[in-house]
Protein backbone atom coordinates (compact mmCIF):
# COMPACT_ATOMS: atom_id res chain seq x y z
CA UNK A 1 0.00 0.00 0.00
CA UNK A 2 1.17 3.46 -0.71
CA UNK A 3 2.37 6.14 1.62
CA UNK A 4 -0.38 8.83 2.88
CA UNK A 5 0.31 11.82 1.66
CA UNK A 6 -1.25 15.18 3.28
CA UNK A 7 -1.69 18.79 2.24
CA UNK A 8 0.12 21.37 3.85
CA UNK A 9 -2.67 22.41 5.79
CA UNK A 10 -3.36 19.13 7.49
CA UNK A 11 0.42 18.38 7.83
CA UNK A 12 1.25 22.12 9.11
CA UNK A 13 -1.81 21.19 11.85
CA UNK A 14 -0.48 17.69 12.99
CA UNK A 15 3.37 19.37 13.41
CA UNK A 16 2.02 22.32 14.96
CA UNK A 17 3.60 24.67 12.24
CA UNK A 18 1.69 28.27 10.36
CA UNK A 19 1.75 28.07 7.03
CA UNK A 20 4.87 30.33 6.71
CA UNK A 21 6.79 28.43 8.56
CA UNK A 22 6.30 25.36 5.99
CA UNK A 23 7.10 27.38 2.74
CA UNK A 24 10.17 28.60 4.67
CA UNK A 25 11.30 24.90 5.32
CA UNK A 26 10.35 23.65 2.02
CA UNK A 27 12.01 26.16 0.85
CA UNK A 28 15.46 25.12 2.80
CA UNK A 29 14.95 21.64 2.15
CA UNK A 30 14.04 20.58 5.63
CA UNK A 31 10.88 18.77 4.23
CA UNK A 32 10.72 16.40 1.39
CA UNK A 33 7.49 16.95 -0.59
CA UNK A 34 5.67 15.28 -3.58
CA UNK A 35 3.81 17.09 -6.22
CA UNK A 36 0.77 15.45 -8.18
CA UNK A 37 0.75 15.32 -11.52
CA UNK A 38 -1.48 18.89 -11.39
CA UNK A 39 1.35 20.75 -9.46
CA UNK A 40 -0.03 20.30 -6.22
CA UNK A 41 2.17 19.86 -3.08
CA UNK A 42 1.60 16.67 -0.76
CA UNK A 43 3.91 15.73 1.97
CA UNK A 44 5.10 12.33 2.85
CA UNK A 45 3.41 10.87 6.03
CA UNK A 46 6.42 10.15 7.07
CA UNK A 47 7.84 13.54 7.05
CA UNK A 48 5.49 13.71 9.97
CA UNK A 49 7.05 11.27 12.02
CA UNK A 50 10.45 12.37 11.40
CA UNK A 51 9.59 15.92 12.63
CA UNK A 52 7.46 14.78 15.64
CA UNK A 53 10.72 12.36 16.43
CA UNK A 54 9.83 9.04 15.50
CA UNK A 55 7.95 6.04 16.88
CA UNK A 56 8.79 4.69 20.41
CA UNK A 57 7.78 1.46 21.66
CA UNK A 58 8.91 -1.28 24.07
CA UNK A 59 9.95 -0.34 27.55
CA UNK A 60 9.45 3.50 26.58
CA UNK A 61 5.72 2.70 25.93
CA UNK A 62 4.00 5.88 26.08
CA UNK A 63 -0.10 5.32 27.44
CA UNK A 64 -2.38 8.18 25.24
CA UNK A 65 -5.81 9.38 25.81
CA UNK A 66 -7.67 11.52 22.95
CA UNK A 67 -9.85 14.04 24.32
CA UNK A 68 -11.88 16.03 22.30
CA UNK A 69 -14.64 18.04 22.75
CA UNK A 70 -17.45 20.90 20.73
CA UNK A 71 -19.89 22.86 22.54
CA UNK A 72 -23.07 21.61 20.80
CA UNK A 73 -24.05 19.03 18.35
CA UNK A 74 -24.36 21.10 14.97
CA UNK A 75 -20.24 20.96 15.50
CA UNK A 76 -19.98 16.91 15.41
CA UNK A 77 -17.84 16.96 12.43
CA UNK A 78 -15.69 19.53 14.04
CA UNK A 79 -15.72 16.95 17.11
CA UNK A 80 -14.55 14.07 14.36
CA UNK A 81 -11.64 16.41 12.87
CA UNK A 82 -10.70 17.12 15.98
CA UNK A 83 -10.58 13.25 16.94
CA UNK A 84 -8.70 12.20 13.37
CA UNK A 85 -5.67 15.39 14.10
CA UNK A 86 -5.48 14.06 17.11
CA UNK A 87 -4.97 10.06 16.46
CA UNK A 88 -2.30 10.96 13.41
CA UNK A 89 -0.58 13.09 16.19
CA UNK A 90 -0.45 10.45 18.21
CA UNK A 91 0.27 7.66 15.55
CA UNK A 92 3.07 9.71 14.41
CA UNK A 93 4.41 10.79 17.85
CA UNK A 94 4.49 6.34 18.94
CA UNK A 95 1.33 6.82 21.48
CA UNK A 96 -0.26 3.37 21.96
CA UNK A 97 -3.90 5.08 22.16
CA UNK A 98 -6.04 3.43 24.96
CA UNK A 99 -8.94 5.79 24.48
CA UNK A 100 -10.74 7.90 22.47
CA UNK A 101 -12.71 10.17 24.73
CA UNK A 102 -15.41 12.96 23.52
CA UNK A 103 -18.20 15.32 25.08
CA UNK A 104 -20.79 17.32 23.36
CA UNK A 105 -21.31 20.41 26.22
CA UNK A 106 -20.06 23.61 27.62
CA UNK A 107 -16.22 23.67 28.54
CA UNK A 108 -18.07 25.39 31.93
CA UNK A 109 -19.77 22.47 32.72
CA UNK A 110 -18.03 20.16 35.13
CA UNK A 111 -20.03 16.68 34.95
CA UNK A 112 -19.21 16.01 31.43
CA UNK A 113 -18.92 11.88 30.72
CA UNK A 114 -16.00 11.94 28.78
CA UNK A 115 -14.11 14.05 30.90
CA UNK A 116 -15.32 12.24 34.16
CA UNK A 117 -14.10 9.00 32.56
CA UNK A 118 -10.28 10.59 31.73
CA UNK A 119 -10.48 11.62 36.08
CA UNK A 120 -10.49 7.97 36.09
CA UNK A 121 -7.78 6.68 34.11
CA UNK A 122 -6.10 9.21 35.52
CA UNK A 123 -6.11 9.13 39.40
CA UNK A 124 -6.34 5.05 38.73
CA UNK A 125 -2.61 5.59 36.19
CA UNK A 126 -4.05 4.28 33.26
CA UNK A 127 -2.49 7.17 31.65
CA UNK A 128 0.56 8.87 30.42
CA UNK A 129 -0.35 11.63 28.57
CA UNK A 130 -3.76 13.59 27.46
CA UNK A 131 -3.68 14.97 24.34
CA UNK A 132 -6.18 17.72 23.35
CA UNK A 133 -6.44 20.04 19.83
CA UNK A 134 -6.54 23.27 22.39
CA UNK A 135 -6.61 24.00 26.26
CA UNK A 136 -10.21 24.97 26.26
CA UNK A 137 -11.40 21.44 25.17
CA UNK A 138 -10.38 20.25 28.29
CA UNK A 139 -11.69 24.06 30.08
CA UNK A 140 -12.85 26.93 29.60
CA UNK A 141 -11.25 28.47 32.94
CA UNK A 142 -8.44 26.66 35.40
CA UNK A 143 -6.09 24.65 32.60
CA UNK A 144 -3.04 24.89 35.15
CA UNK A 145 -4.94 23.50 38.17
CA UNK A 146 -5.86 20.62 35.92
CA UNK A 147 -2.46 20.62 34.70
CA UNK A 148 -1.10 19.96 38.33
CA UNK A 149 -4.08 17.73 39.75
CA UNK A 150 -3.17 15.08 36.51
CA UNK A 151 0.87 15.66 37.33
CA UNK A 152 0.21 14.13 40.66
CA UNK A 153 -0.89 10.65 39.00
CA UNK A 154 2.31 10.58 36.63
CA UNK A 155 0.48 12.44 33.84
CA UNK A 156 0.87 15.11 31.44
CA UNK A 157 -1.29 17.03 28.58
CA UNK A 158 -0.53 17.83 25.56
CA UNK A 159 -1.76 20.46 23.52
CA UNK A 160 -1.47 20.08 20.24
CA UNK A 161 -2.32 23.29 18.68
CA UNK A 162 -1.26 26.01 20.84
CA UNK A 163 -3.79 29.11 20.42
CA UNK A 164 -7.30 28.72 20.55
CA UNK A 165 -8.37 29.51 16.53
CA UNK A 166 -10.29 32.81 15.62
CA UNK A 167 -13.55 30.98 14.36
CA UNK A 168 -13.90 29.67 18.83
CA UNK A 169 -14.90 33.34 19.77
CA UNK A 170 -18.71 32.27 19.56
CA UNK A 171 -18.32 29.37 21.76
CA UNK A 172 -16.35 31.82 23.91
CA UNK A 173 -19.32 34.36 23.86
CA UNK A 174 -21.99 31.57 24.73
CA UNK A 175 -19.62 30.49 27.67
CA UNK A 176 -19.21 33.99 28.89
CA UNK A 177 -23.23 34.61 28.23
CA UNK A 178 -23.69 31.60 30.92
CA UNK A 179 -21.68 32.41 33.15
CA UNK A 180 -23.18 35.99 33.30
CA UNK A 181 -26.56 34.66 33.43
CA UNK A 182 -25.72 32.27 36.32
CA UNK A 183 -24.54 35.02 38.57
CA UNK A 184 -27.18 37.40 37.45
CA UNK A 185 -29.37 34.79 38.65
CA UNK A 186 -27.63 34.17 41.98
CA UNK A 187 -27.93 37.95 42.52
CA UNK A 188 -31.44 38.60 41.46
CA UNK A 189 -33.10 35.29 41.53
CA UNK A 190 -33.70 33.48 37.89
CA UNK A 191 -37.34 35.09 37.26
CA UNK A 192 -35.91 38.89 38.48
CA UNK A 193 -36.31 42.03 35.77
CA UNK A 194 -33.07 43.05 36.83
CA UNK A 195 -31.33 39.57 35.75
CA UNK A 196 -32.75 39.94 32.51
CA UNK A 197 -32.03 43.37 32.23
CA UNK A 198 -28.12 42.81 32.99
CA UNK A 199 -28.33 39.67 30.69
CA UNK A 200 -29.12 41.33 27.86
CA UNK A 201 -26.96 44.53 28.55
CA UNK A 202 -24.02 42.09 28.42
CA UNK A 203 -25.17 40.70 25.19
CA UNK A 204 -25.43 44.12 23.94
CA UNK A 205 -22.15 45.14 24.98
CA UNK A 206 -20.27 42.14 22.94
CA UNK A 207 -22.13 42.67 19.91
CA UNK A 208 -20.48 45.79 20.42
CA UNK A 209 -17.13 44.78 20.78
CA UNK A 210 -17.44 42.39 17.71
CA UNK A 211 -18.95 45.11 15.82
CA UNK A 212 -15.99 47.66 16.71
CA UNK A 213 -12.91 45.02 16.00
Amino acid sequence: MSEKLLKSKEFCEIVGISYRTFKRWVAEGRIHVVRTPSGRIRIPYSEVERILGGKTGGAGEVRAVIYARVSSSDQRSDLERQIQHLTQYCSAKGYRIIDILSDVASGLKTDRRGLLKLFNYVVNRKVDVVVVTYKDRLTRFGFEYLEHFFRQFGARIEVVFGEEPKDAYQELVEDLIEIVTSFAGKLYGMRSHRKKKLVEGFKKLLEEVEKSE
